[in-house]
């Protein structure tokens, strides 16, 4: 009974003083119902334009940028740069299913070799380059 009374009042003073208030002049409202802050168009063009690629990557790229953190020592069991035993067994497979192995992912190999930004071309490009580097 007392928590309802309690209730009671605490309303009728919160209508009370919500009504007392006025709800502001025009430039106080607008100035509440202001966004917070503003988008500088400028700055999202300049950020879009720096991060799109301006060519595609070069097959010595993509493998000195992503390839080689696991085909330059063998990590997880990945034939090495330029062993040609390693990489002939694969090589005699042929160019399609190393692609299919690249794209796809194989033993501790995450599809793409985790570069998700490459293309396929940027892809069959390093593999070019690691195979010839093989042979």
């Amino acid at each position: 009974m007392r928590m309802r009374f309690v209730a009671i009042v605490f309303t009728a003073l919160l209508a009370i003083v919500a009504n007392a208030l006025p709800p502001g002049t025009d430039d106080e409202i607008d100035a509440r119902l202001a966004p917070y802050g503003t988008l500088n168009r400028a700055a999202v063009e300049e950020v879009a334009v720096a991060a799109a690629p301006a060519a595609p990557l070069g097959g010595a790229e993509v493998y000195d940028t992503y390839c080689a953190t696991c085909h330059a020592g063998g990590v997880g069991g990945a034939p090495t740069f330029a062993d040609v035993d390693a990489w002939a067994p694969r090589i005699s497979k042929g160019m399609d299913a190393l692609m299919v192995s690249t794209l796809n992912g194989i033993g501790a190999m995450p599809a793409k070799g985790l570069c998700m930004s490459c293309s396929d071309n940027e892809l069959a490009d390093a593999v070019t380059y690691m195979v010839d580097a093989a042979q």
